[in-house]
């Protein structure tokens, strides 16, 4: 089942992150749609972010090897989800430096998501 989520999680990691690189204007443009629901788009990027961590933390609880950054991000995500659903006015502010002029930051972490991406997969493909 580990090895199961780890693969899932280079497939999304990788989409997601060549995304970010190729497309942050549509990243932006998503982000502003969320933060102009107010709470209800923090509640939407929470709901957006707790299965992956539900399901990371739930079968993927390894603390050693390559496989230990995968666990770590699932406890971040669920972290980010239990903030945008416990403090909404935090995820709203947060959202707001969201811009067409700090879009390069989309792509940062997009290049970081397909590095994560890429070390995960290949320790998929090393075990």
């Amino acid at each position: 089942m580990e090895r199961s989520v780890e693969i899932l999680a280079v497939i999304l990691f990788g989409v997601i992150g060549v995304s970010h690189v190729l497309q942050p204007r549509a990243w932006v443009a998503y982000f502003t749609l969320l933060r102009s629901h107010g709470e209800a788009g923090a509640f939407l990027d929470g709901f957006l972010h707790l299965p992956l961590a539900g399901l990371i933390i739930a079968f993927h609880n390894v603390w050693s090897g390559i496989p230990v950054v995968l666990t770590i991000l699932g406890w971040c995500f669920l972290i980010k989800s239990v903030l945008r659903f416990c403090l909404p006015k935090l995820g709203v502010r947060m959202m707001a430096r969201v811009s067409i002029e700090r879009r390069w930051e989309f792509q940062a972490a997009g290049a970081v998501l397909v590095v994560v991406a890429a070390f995960l997969g290949y320790g998929v493909y090393r075990g």
